[in-house]
């Protein structure tokens, strides 16, 4: 099934500028096509390529928002594994995302944050990240990294 965020319905809708670059002749391919591709790739070989080219397009964050926030990847859980759970990085100000971590097995949001702080040149940006991001430690790291934060805390009960 295809839905907007899928490589295939960007492809086809990006086609003109694509063929900029590339011949496509038989025009996008499939869906199945690029599942295949996909799975494939080695992830870690994968990352380590995409954010080096983050680093080229944007080589410097100064001034820029970067909101870090965690999803579950909505269908990811089958043959009784646990759904995907990403953490990402987000410049807002670009529009796009600028780096992804995958939670580890039975972790959580707070030990793929760090990996992810320390895959970015965070160097004058601001860093925004919700309540179960804030952690002396992750704190730490961001201005470590000569960037400001800004910390969602929830309430307390007294």
């Amino acid at each position: 099934m295809l839905t907007a965020g899928s490589p295939q319905v960007w492809g086809e809708e990006k086609l003109d500028w694509l063929r900029r670059h590339f011949a496509l002749e038989q025009g996008i391919p499939s869906h199945d096509t690029f599942g295949r591709v996909f799975a494939a790739l080695d992830p870690i070989q994968f990352e380590a390529c995409f954010v080096r080219w983050m680093s080229r397009l944007f080589p410097s964050l100064a001034d820029q928002v970067v909101a870090i926030d965690g999803k579950t990847v909505r269908g990811s859980h089958r043959n009784g594994q646990d759904a995907i759970h990403l953490v990402s990085a987000y410049g807002s100000g670009l529009g796009m995302v600028l780096g992804q971590v995958r939670t580890a097995e039975k972790s959580n949001e707070i030990t793929a944050i760090p990996e992810l702080l320390d895959a970015l040149l965070l160097k004058g940006a601001i860093v925004t990240i919700d309540a179960m991001g804030c952690q002396q430690d992750i704190a730490r790291k961001i201005v470590d990294g000569g960037a400001d934060y800004v910390l969602s805390v929830k309430g307390i009960n007294a």
